[in-house]
């Protein structure tokens, strides 16, 4: 898997991962800049910021002027370098690879965990880069949606063999409460969509004028923040 990942198609067109990362700009944007307005209202923002799993770095973007400091972490070396444009610093690889000495207000994770197999490990090493008080978001696809009950076996995020977990509210404030989160609370993830990889999902074909059209899809996503304390 980590081969996958690695592997610079993964972003743009692979067999596995996403038709094009780089095409969903434009929708991701959007997304990310109403998840930071999101984070704002919660009273998340301000410091230092880290995000691991940071793409093309579009949240990081989006996180411009919100935070002193950005960073991110990939395991792609070309989606490390796009970040690079929009962050103080992206290390290539995954936590692992933040030192130890650096500590953060914020540390979000947007679909990350779900790709991930020891996720109580990964959320402790997390929780390793905060300083006391400080918080971390985790977002996944929700299994608790009624987008699952209503597709079935069709779900759009039963993806294999990438996505080897799922969580629904319940299971995911459990795991963060497991390893010493508190005070977790549910934070709004609105989701726009490209409304060429909508129809496309869907066999549809649109004209060309409605290409750069977004589709906001309610309920795809889970995103749960908590506080750390020590």
């Amino acid at each position: 898997m980590l081969d996958l990942y690695s592997d610079d198609t993964y972003f743009e067109g692979g067999s596995d991962g996403y038709s094009s990362y780089s095409e969903q700009k434009i929708a991701l944007c959007a997304t990310f800049k109403k998840l930071m307005s999101n984070i704002d209202k919660h009273k998340l923002s301000g410091g230092r910021l880290l995000e691991v799993g940071c793409g093309y770095g579009y949240f990081l973007k989006e996180a411009a002027g919100k935070f002193e400091t950005r960073v991110g972490t990939d395991f792609s070396a070309y989606a490390a370098q796009q970040a690079s444009n929009y962050a103080d610093r992206v290390y290539h690889g995954g936590i692992e690879q933040v030192p130890s000495s650096e500590k953060f207000d914020l540390i979000v994770s947007t679909h990350v965990i779900e790709h991930v197999y020891h996720p109580r490990d990964f959320i402790d090493k997390l929780l390793q880069h905060l300083h006391p008080g400080s918080a971390i978001i985790i977002a996944t696809p929700d299994m608790g949606s009624f987008w699952r009950y209503l597709m079935g076996h069709k779900w759009t995020s039963f993806k294999l063999p990438e996505h080897v977990l799922y969580f629904d509210s319940a299971s995911l404030s459990s795991l963060m409460r497991q390893v010493g989160l508190q005070n977790i609370k549910r934070i709004p993830y609105p989701h726009a969509f490209p409304l060429p990889l909508v129809a496309s999902k869907l066999g549809l074909e649109i004209p060309p004028s409605l290409n750069r059209l977004n589709l906001w899809i309610p309920a795809t996503t889970l995103a749960l923040y908590g506080r750390y304390y020590g």
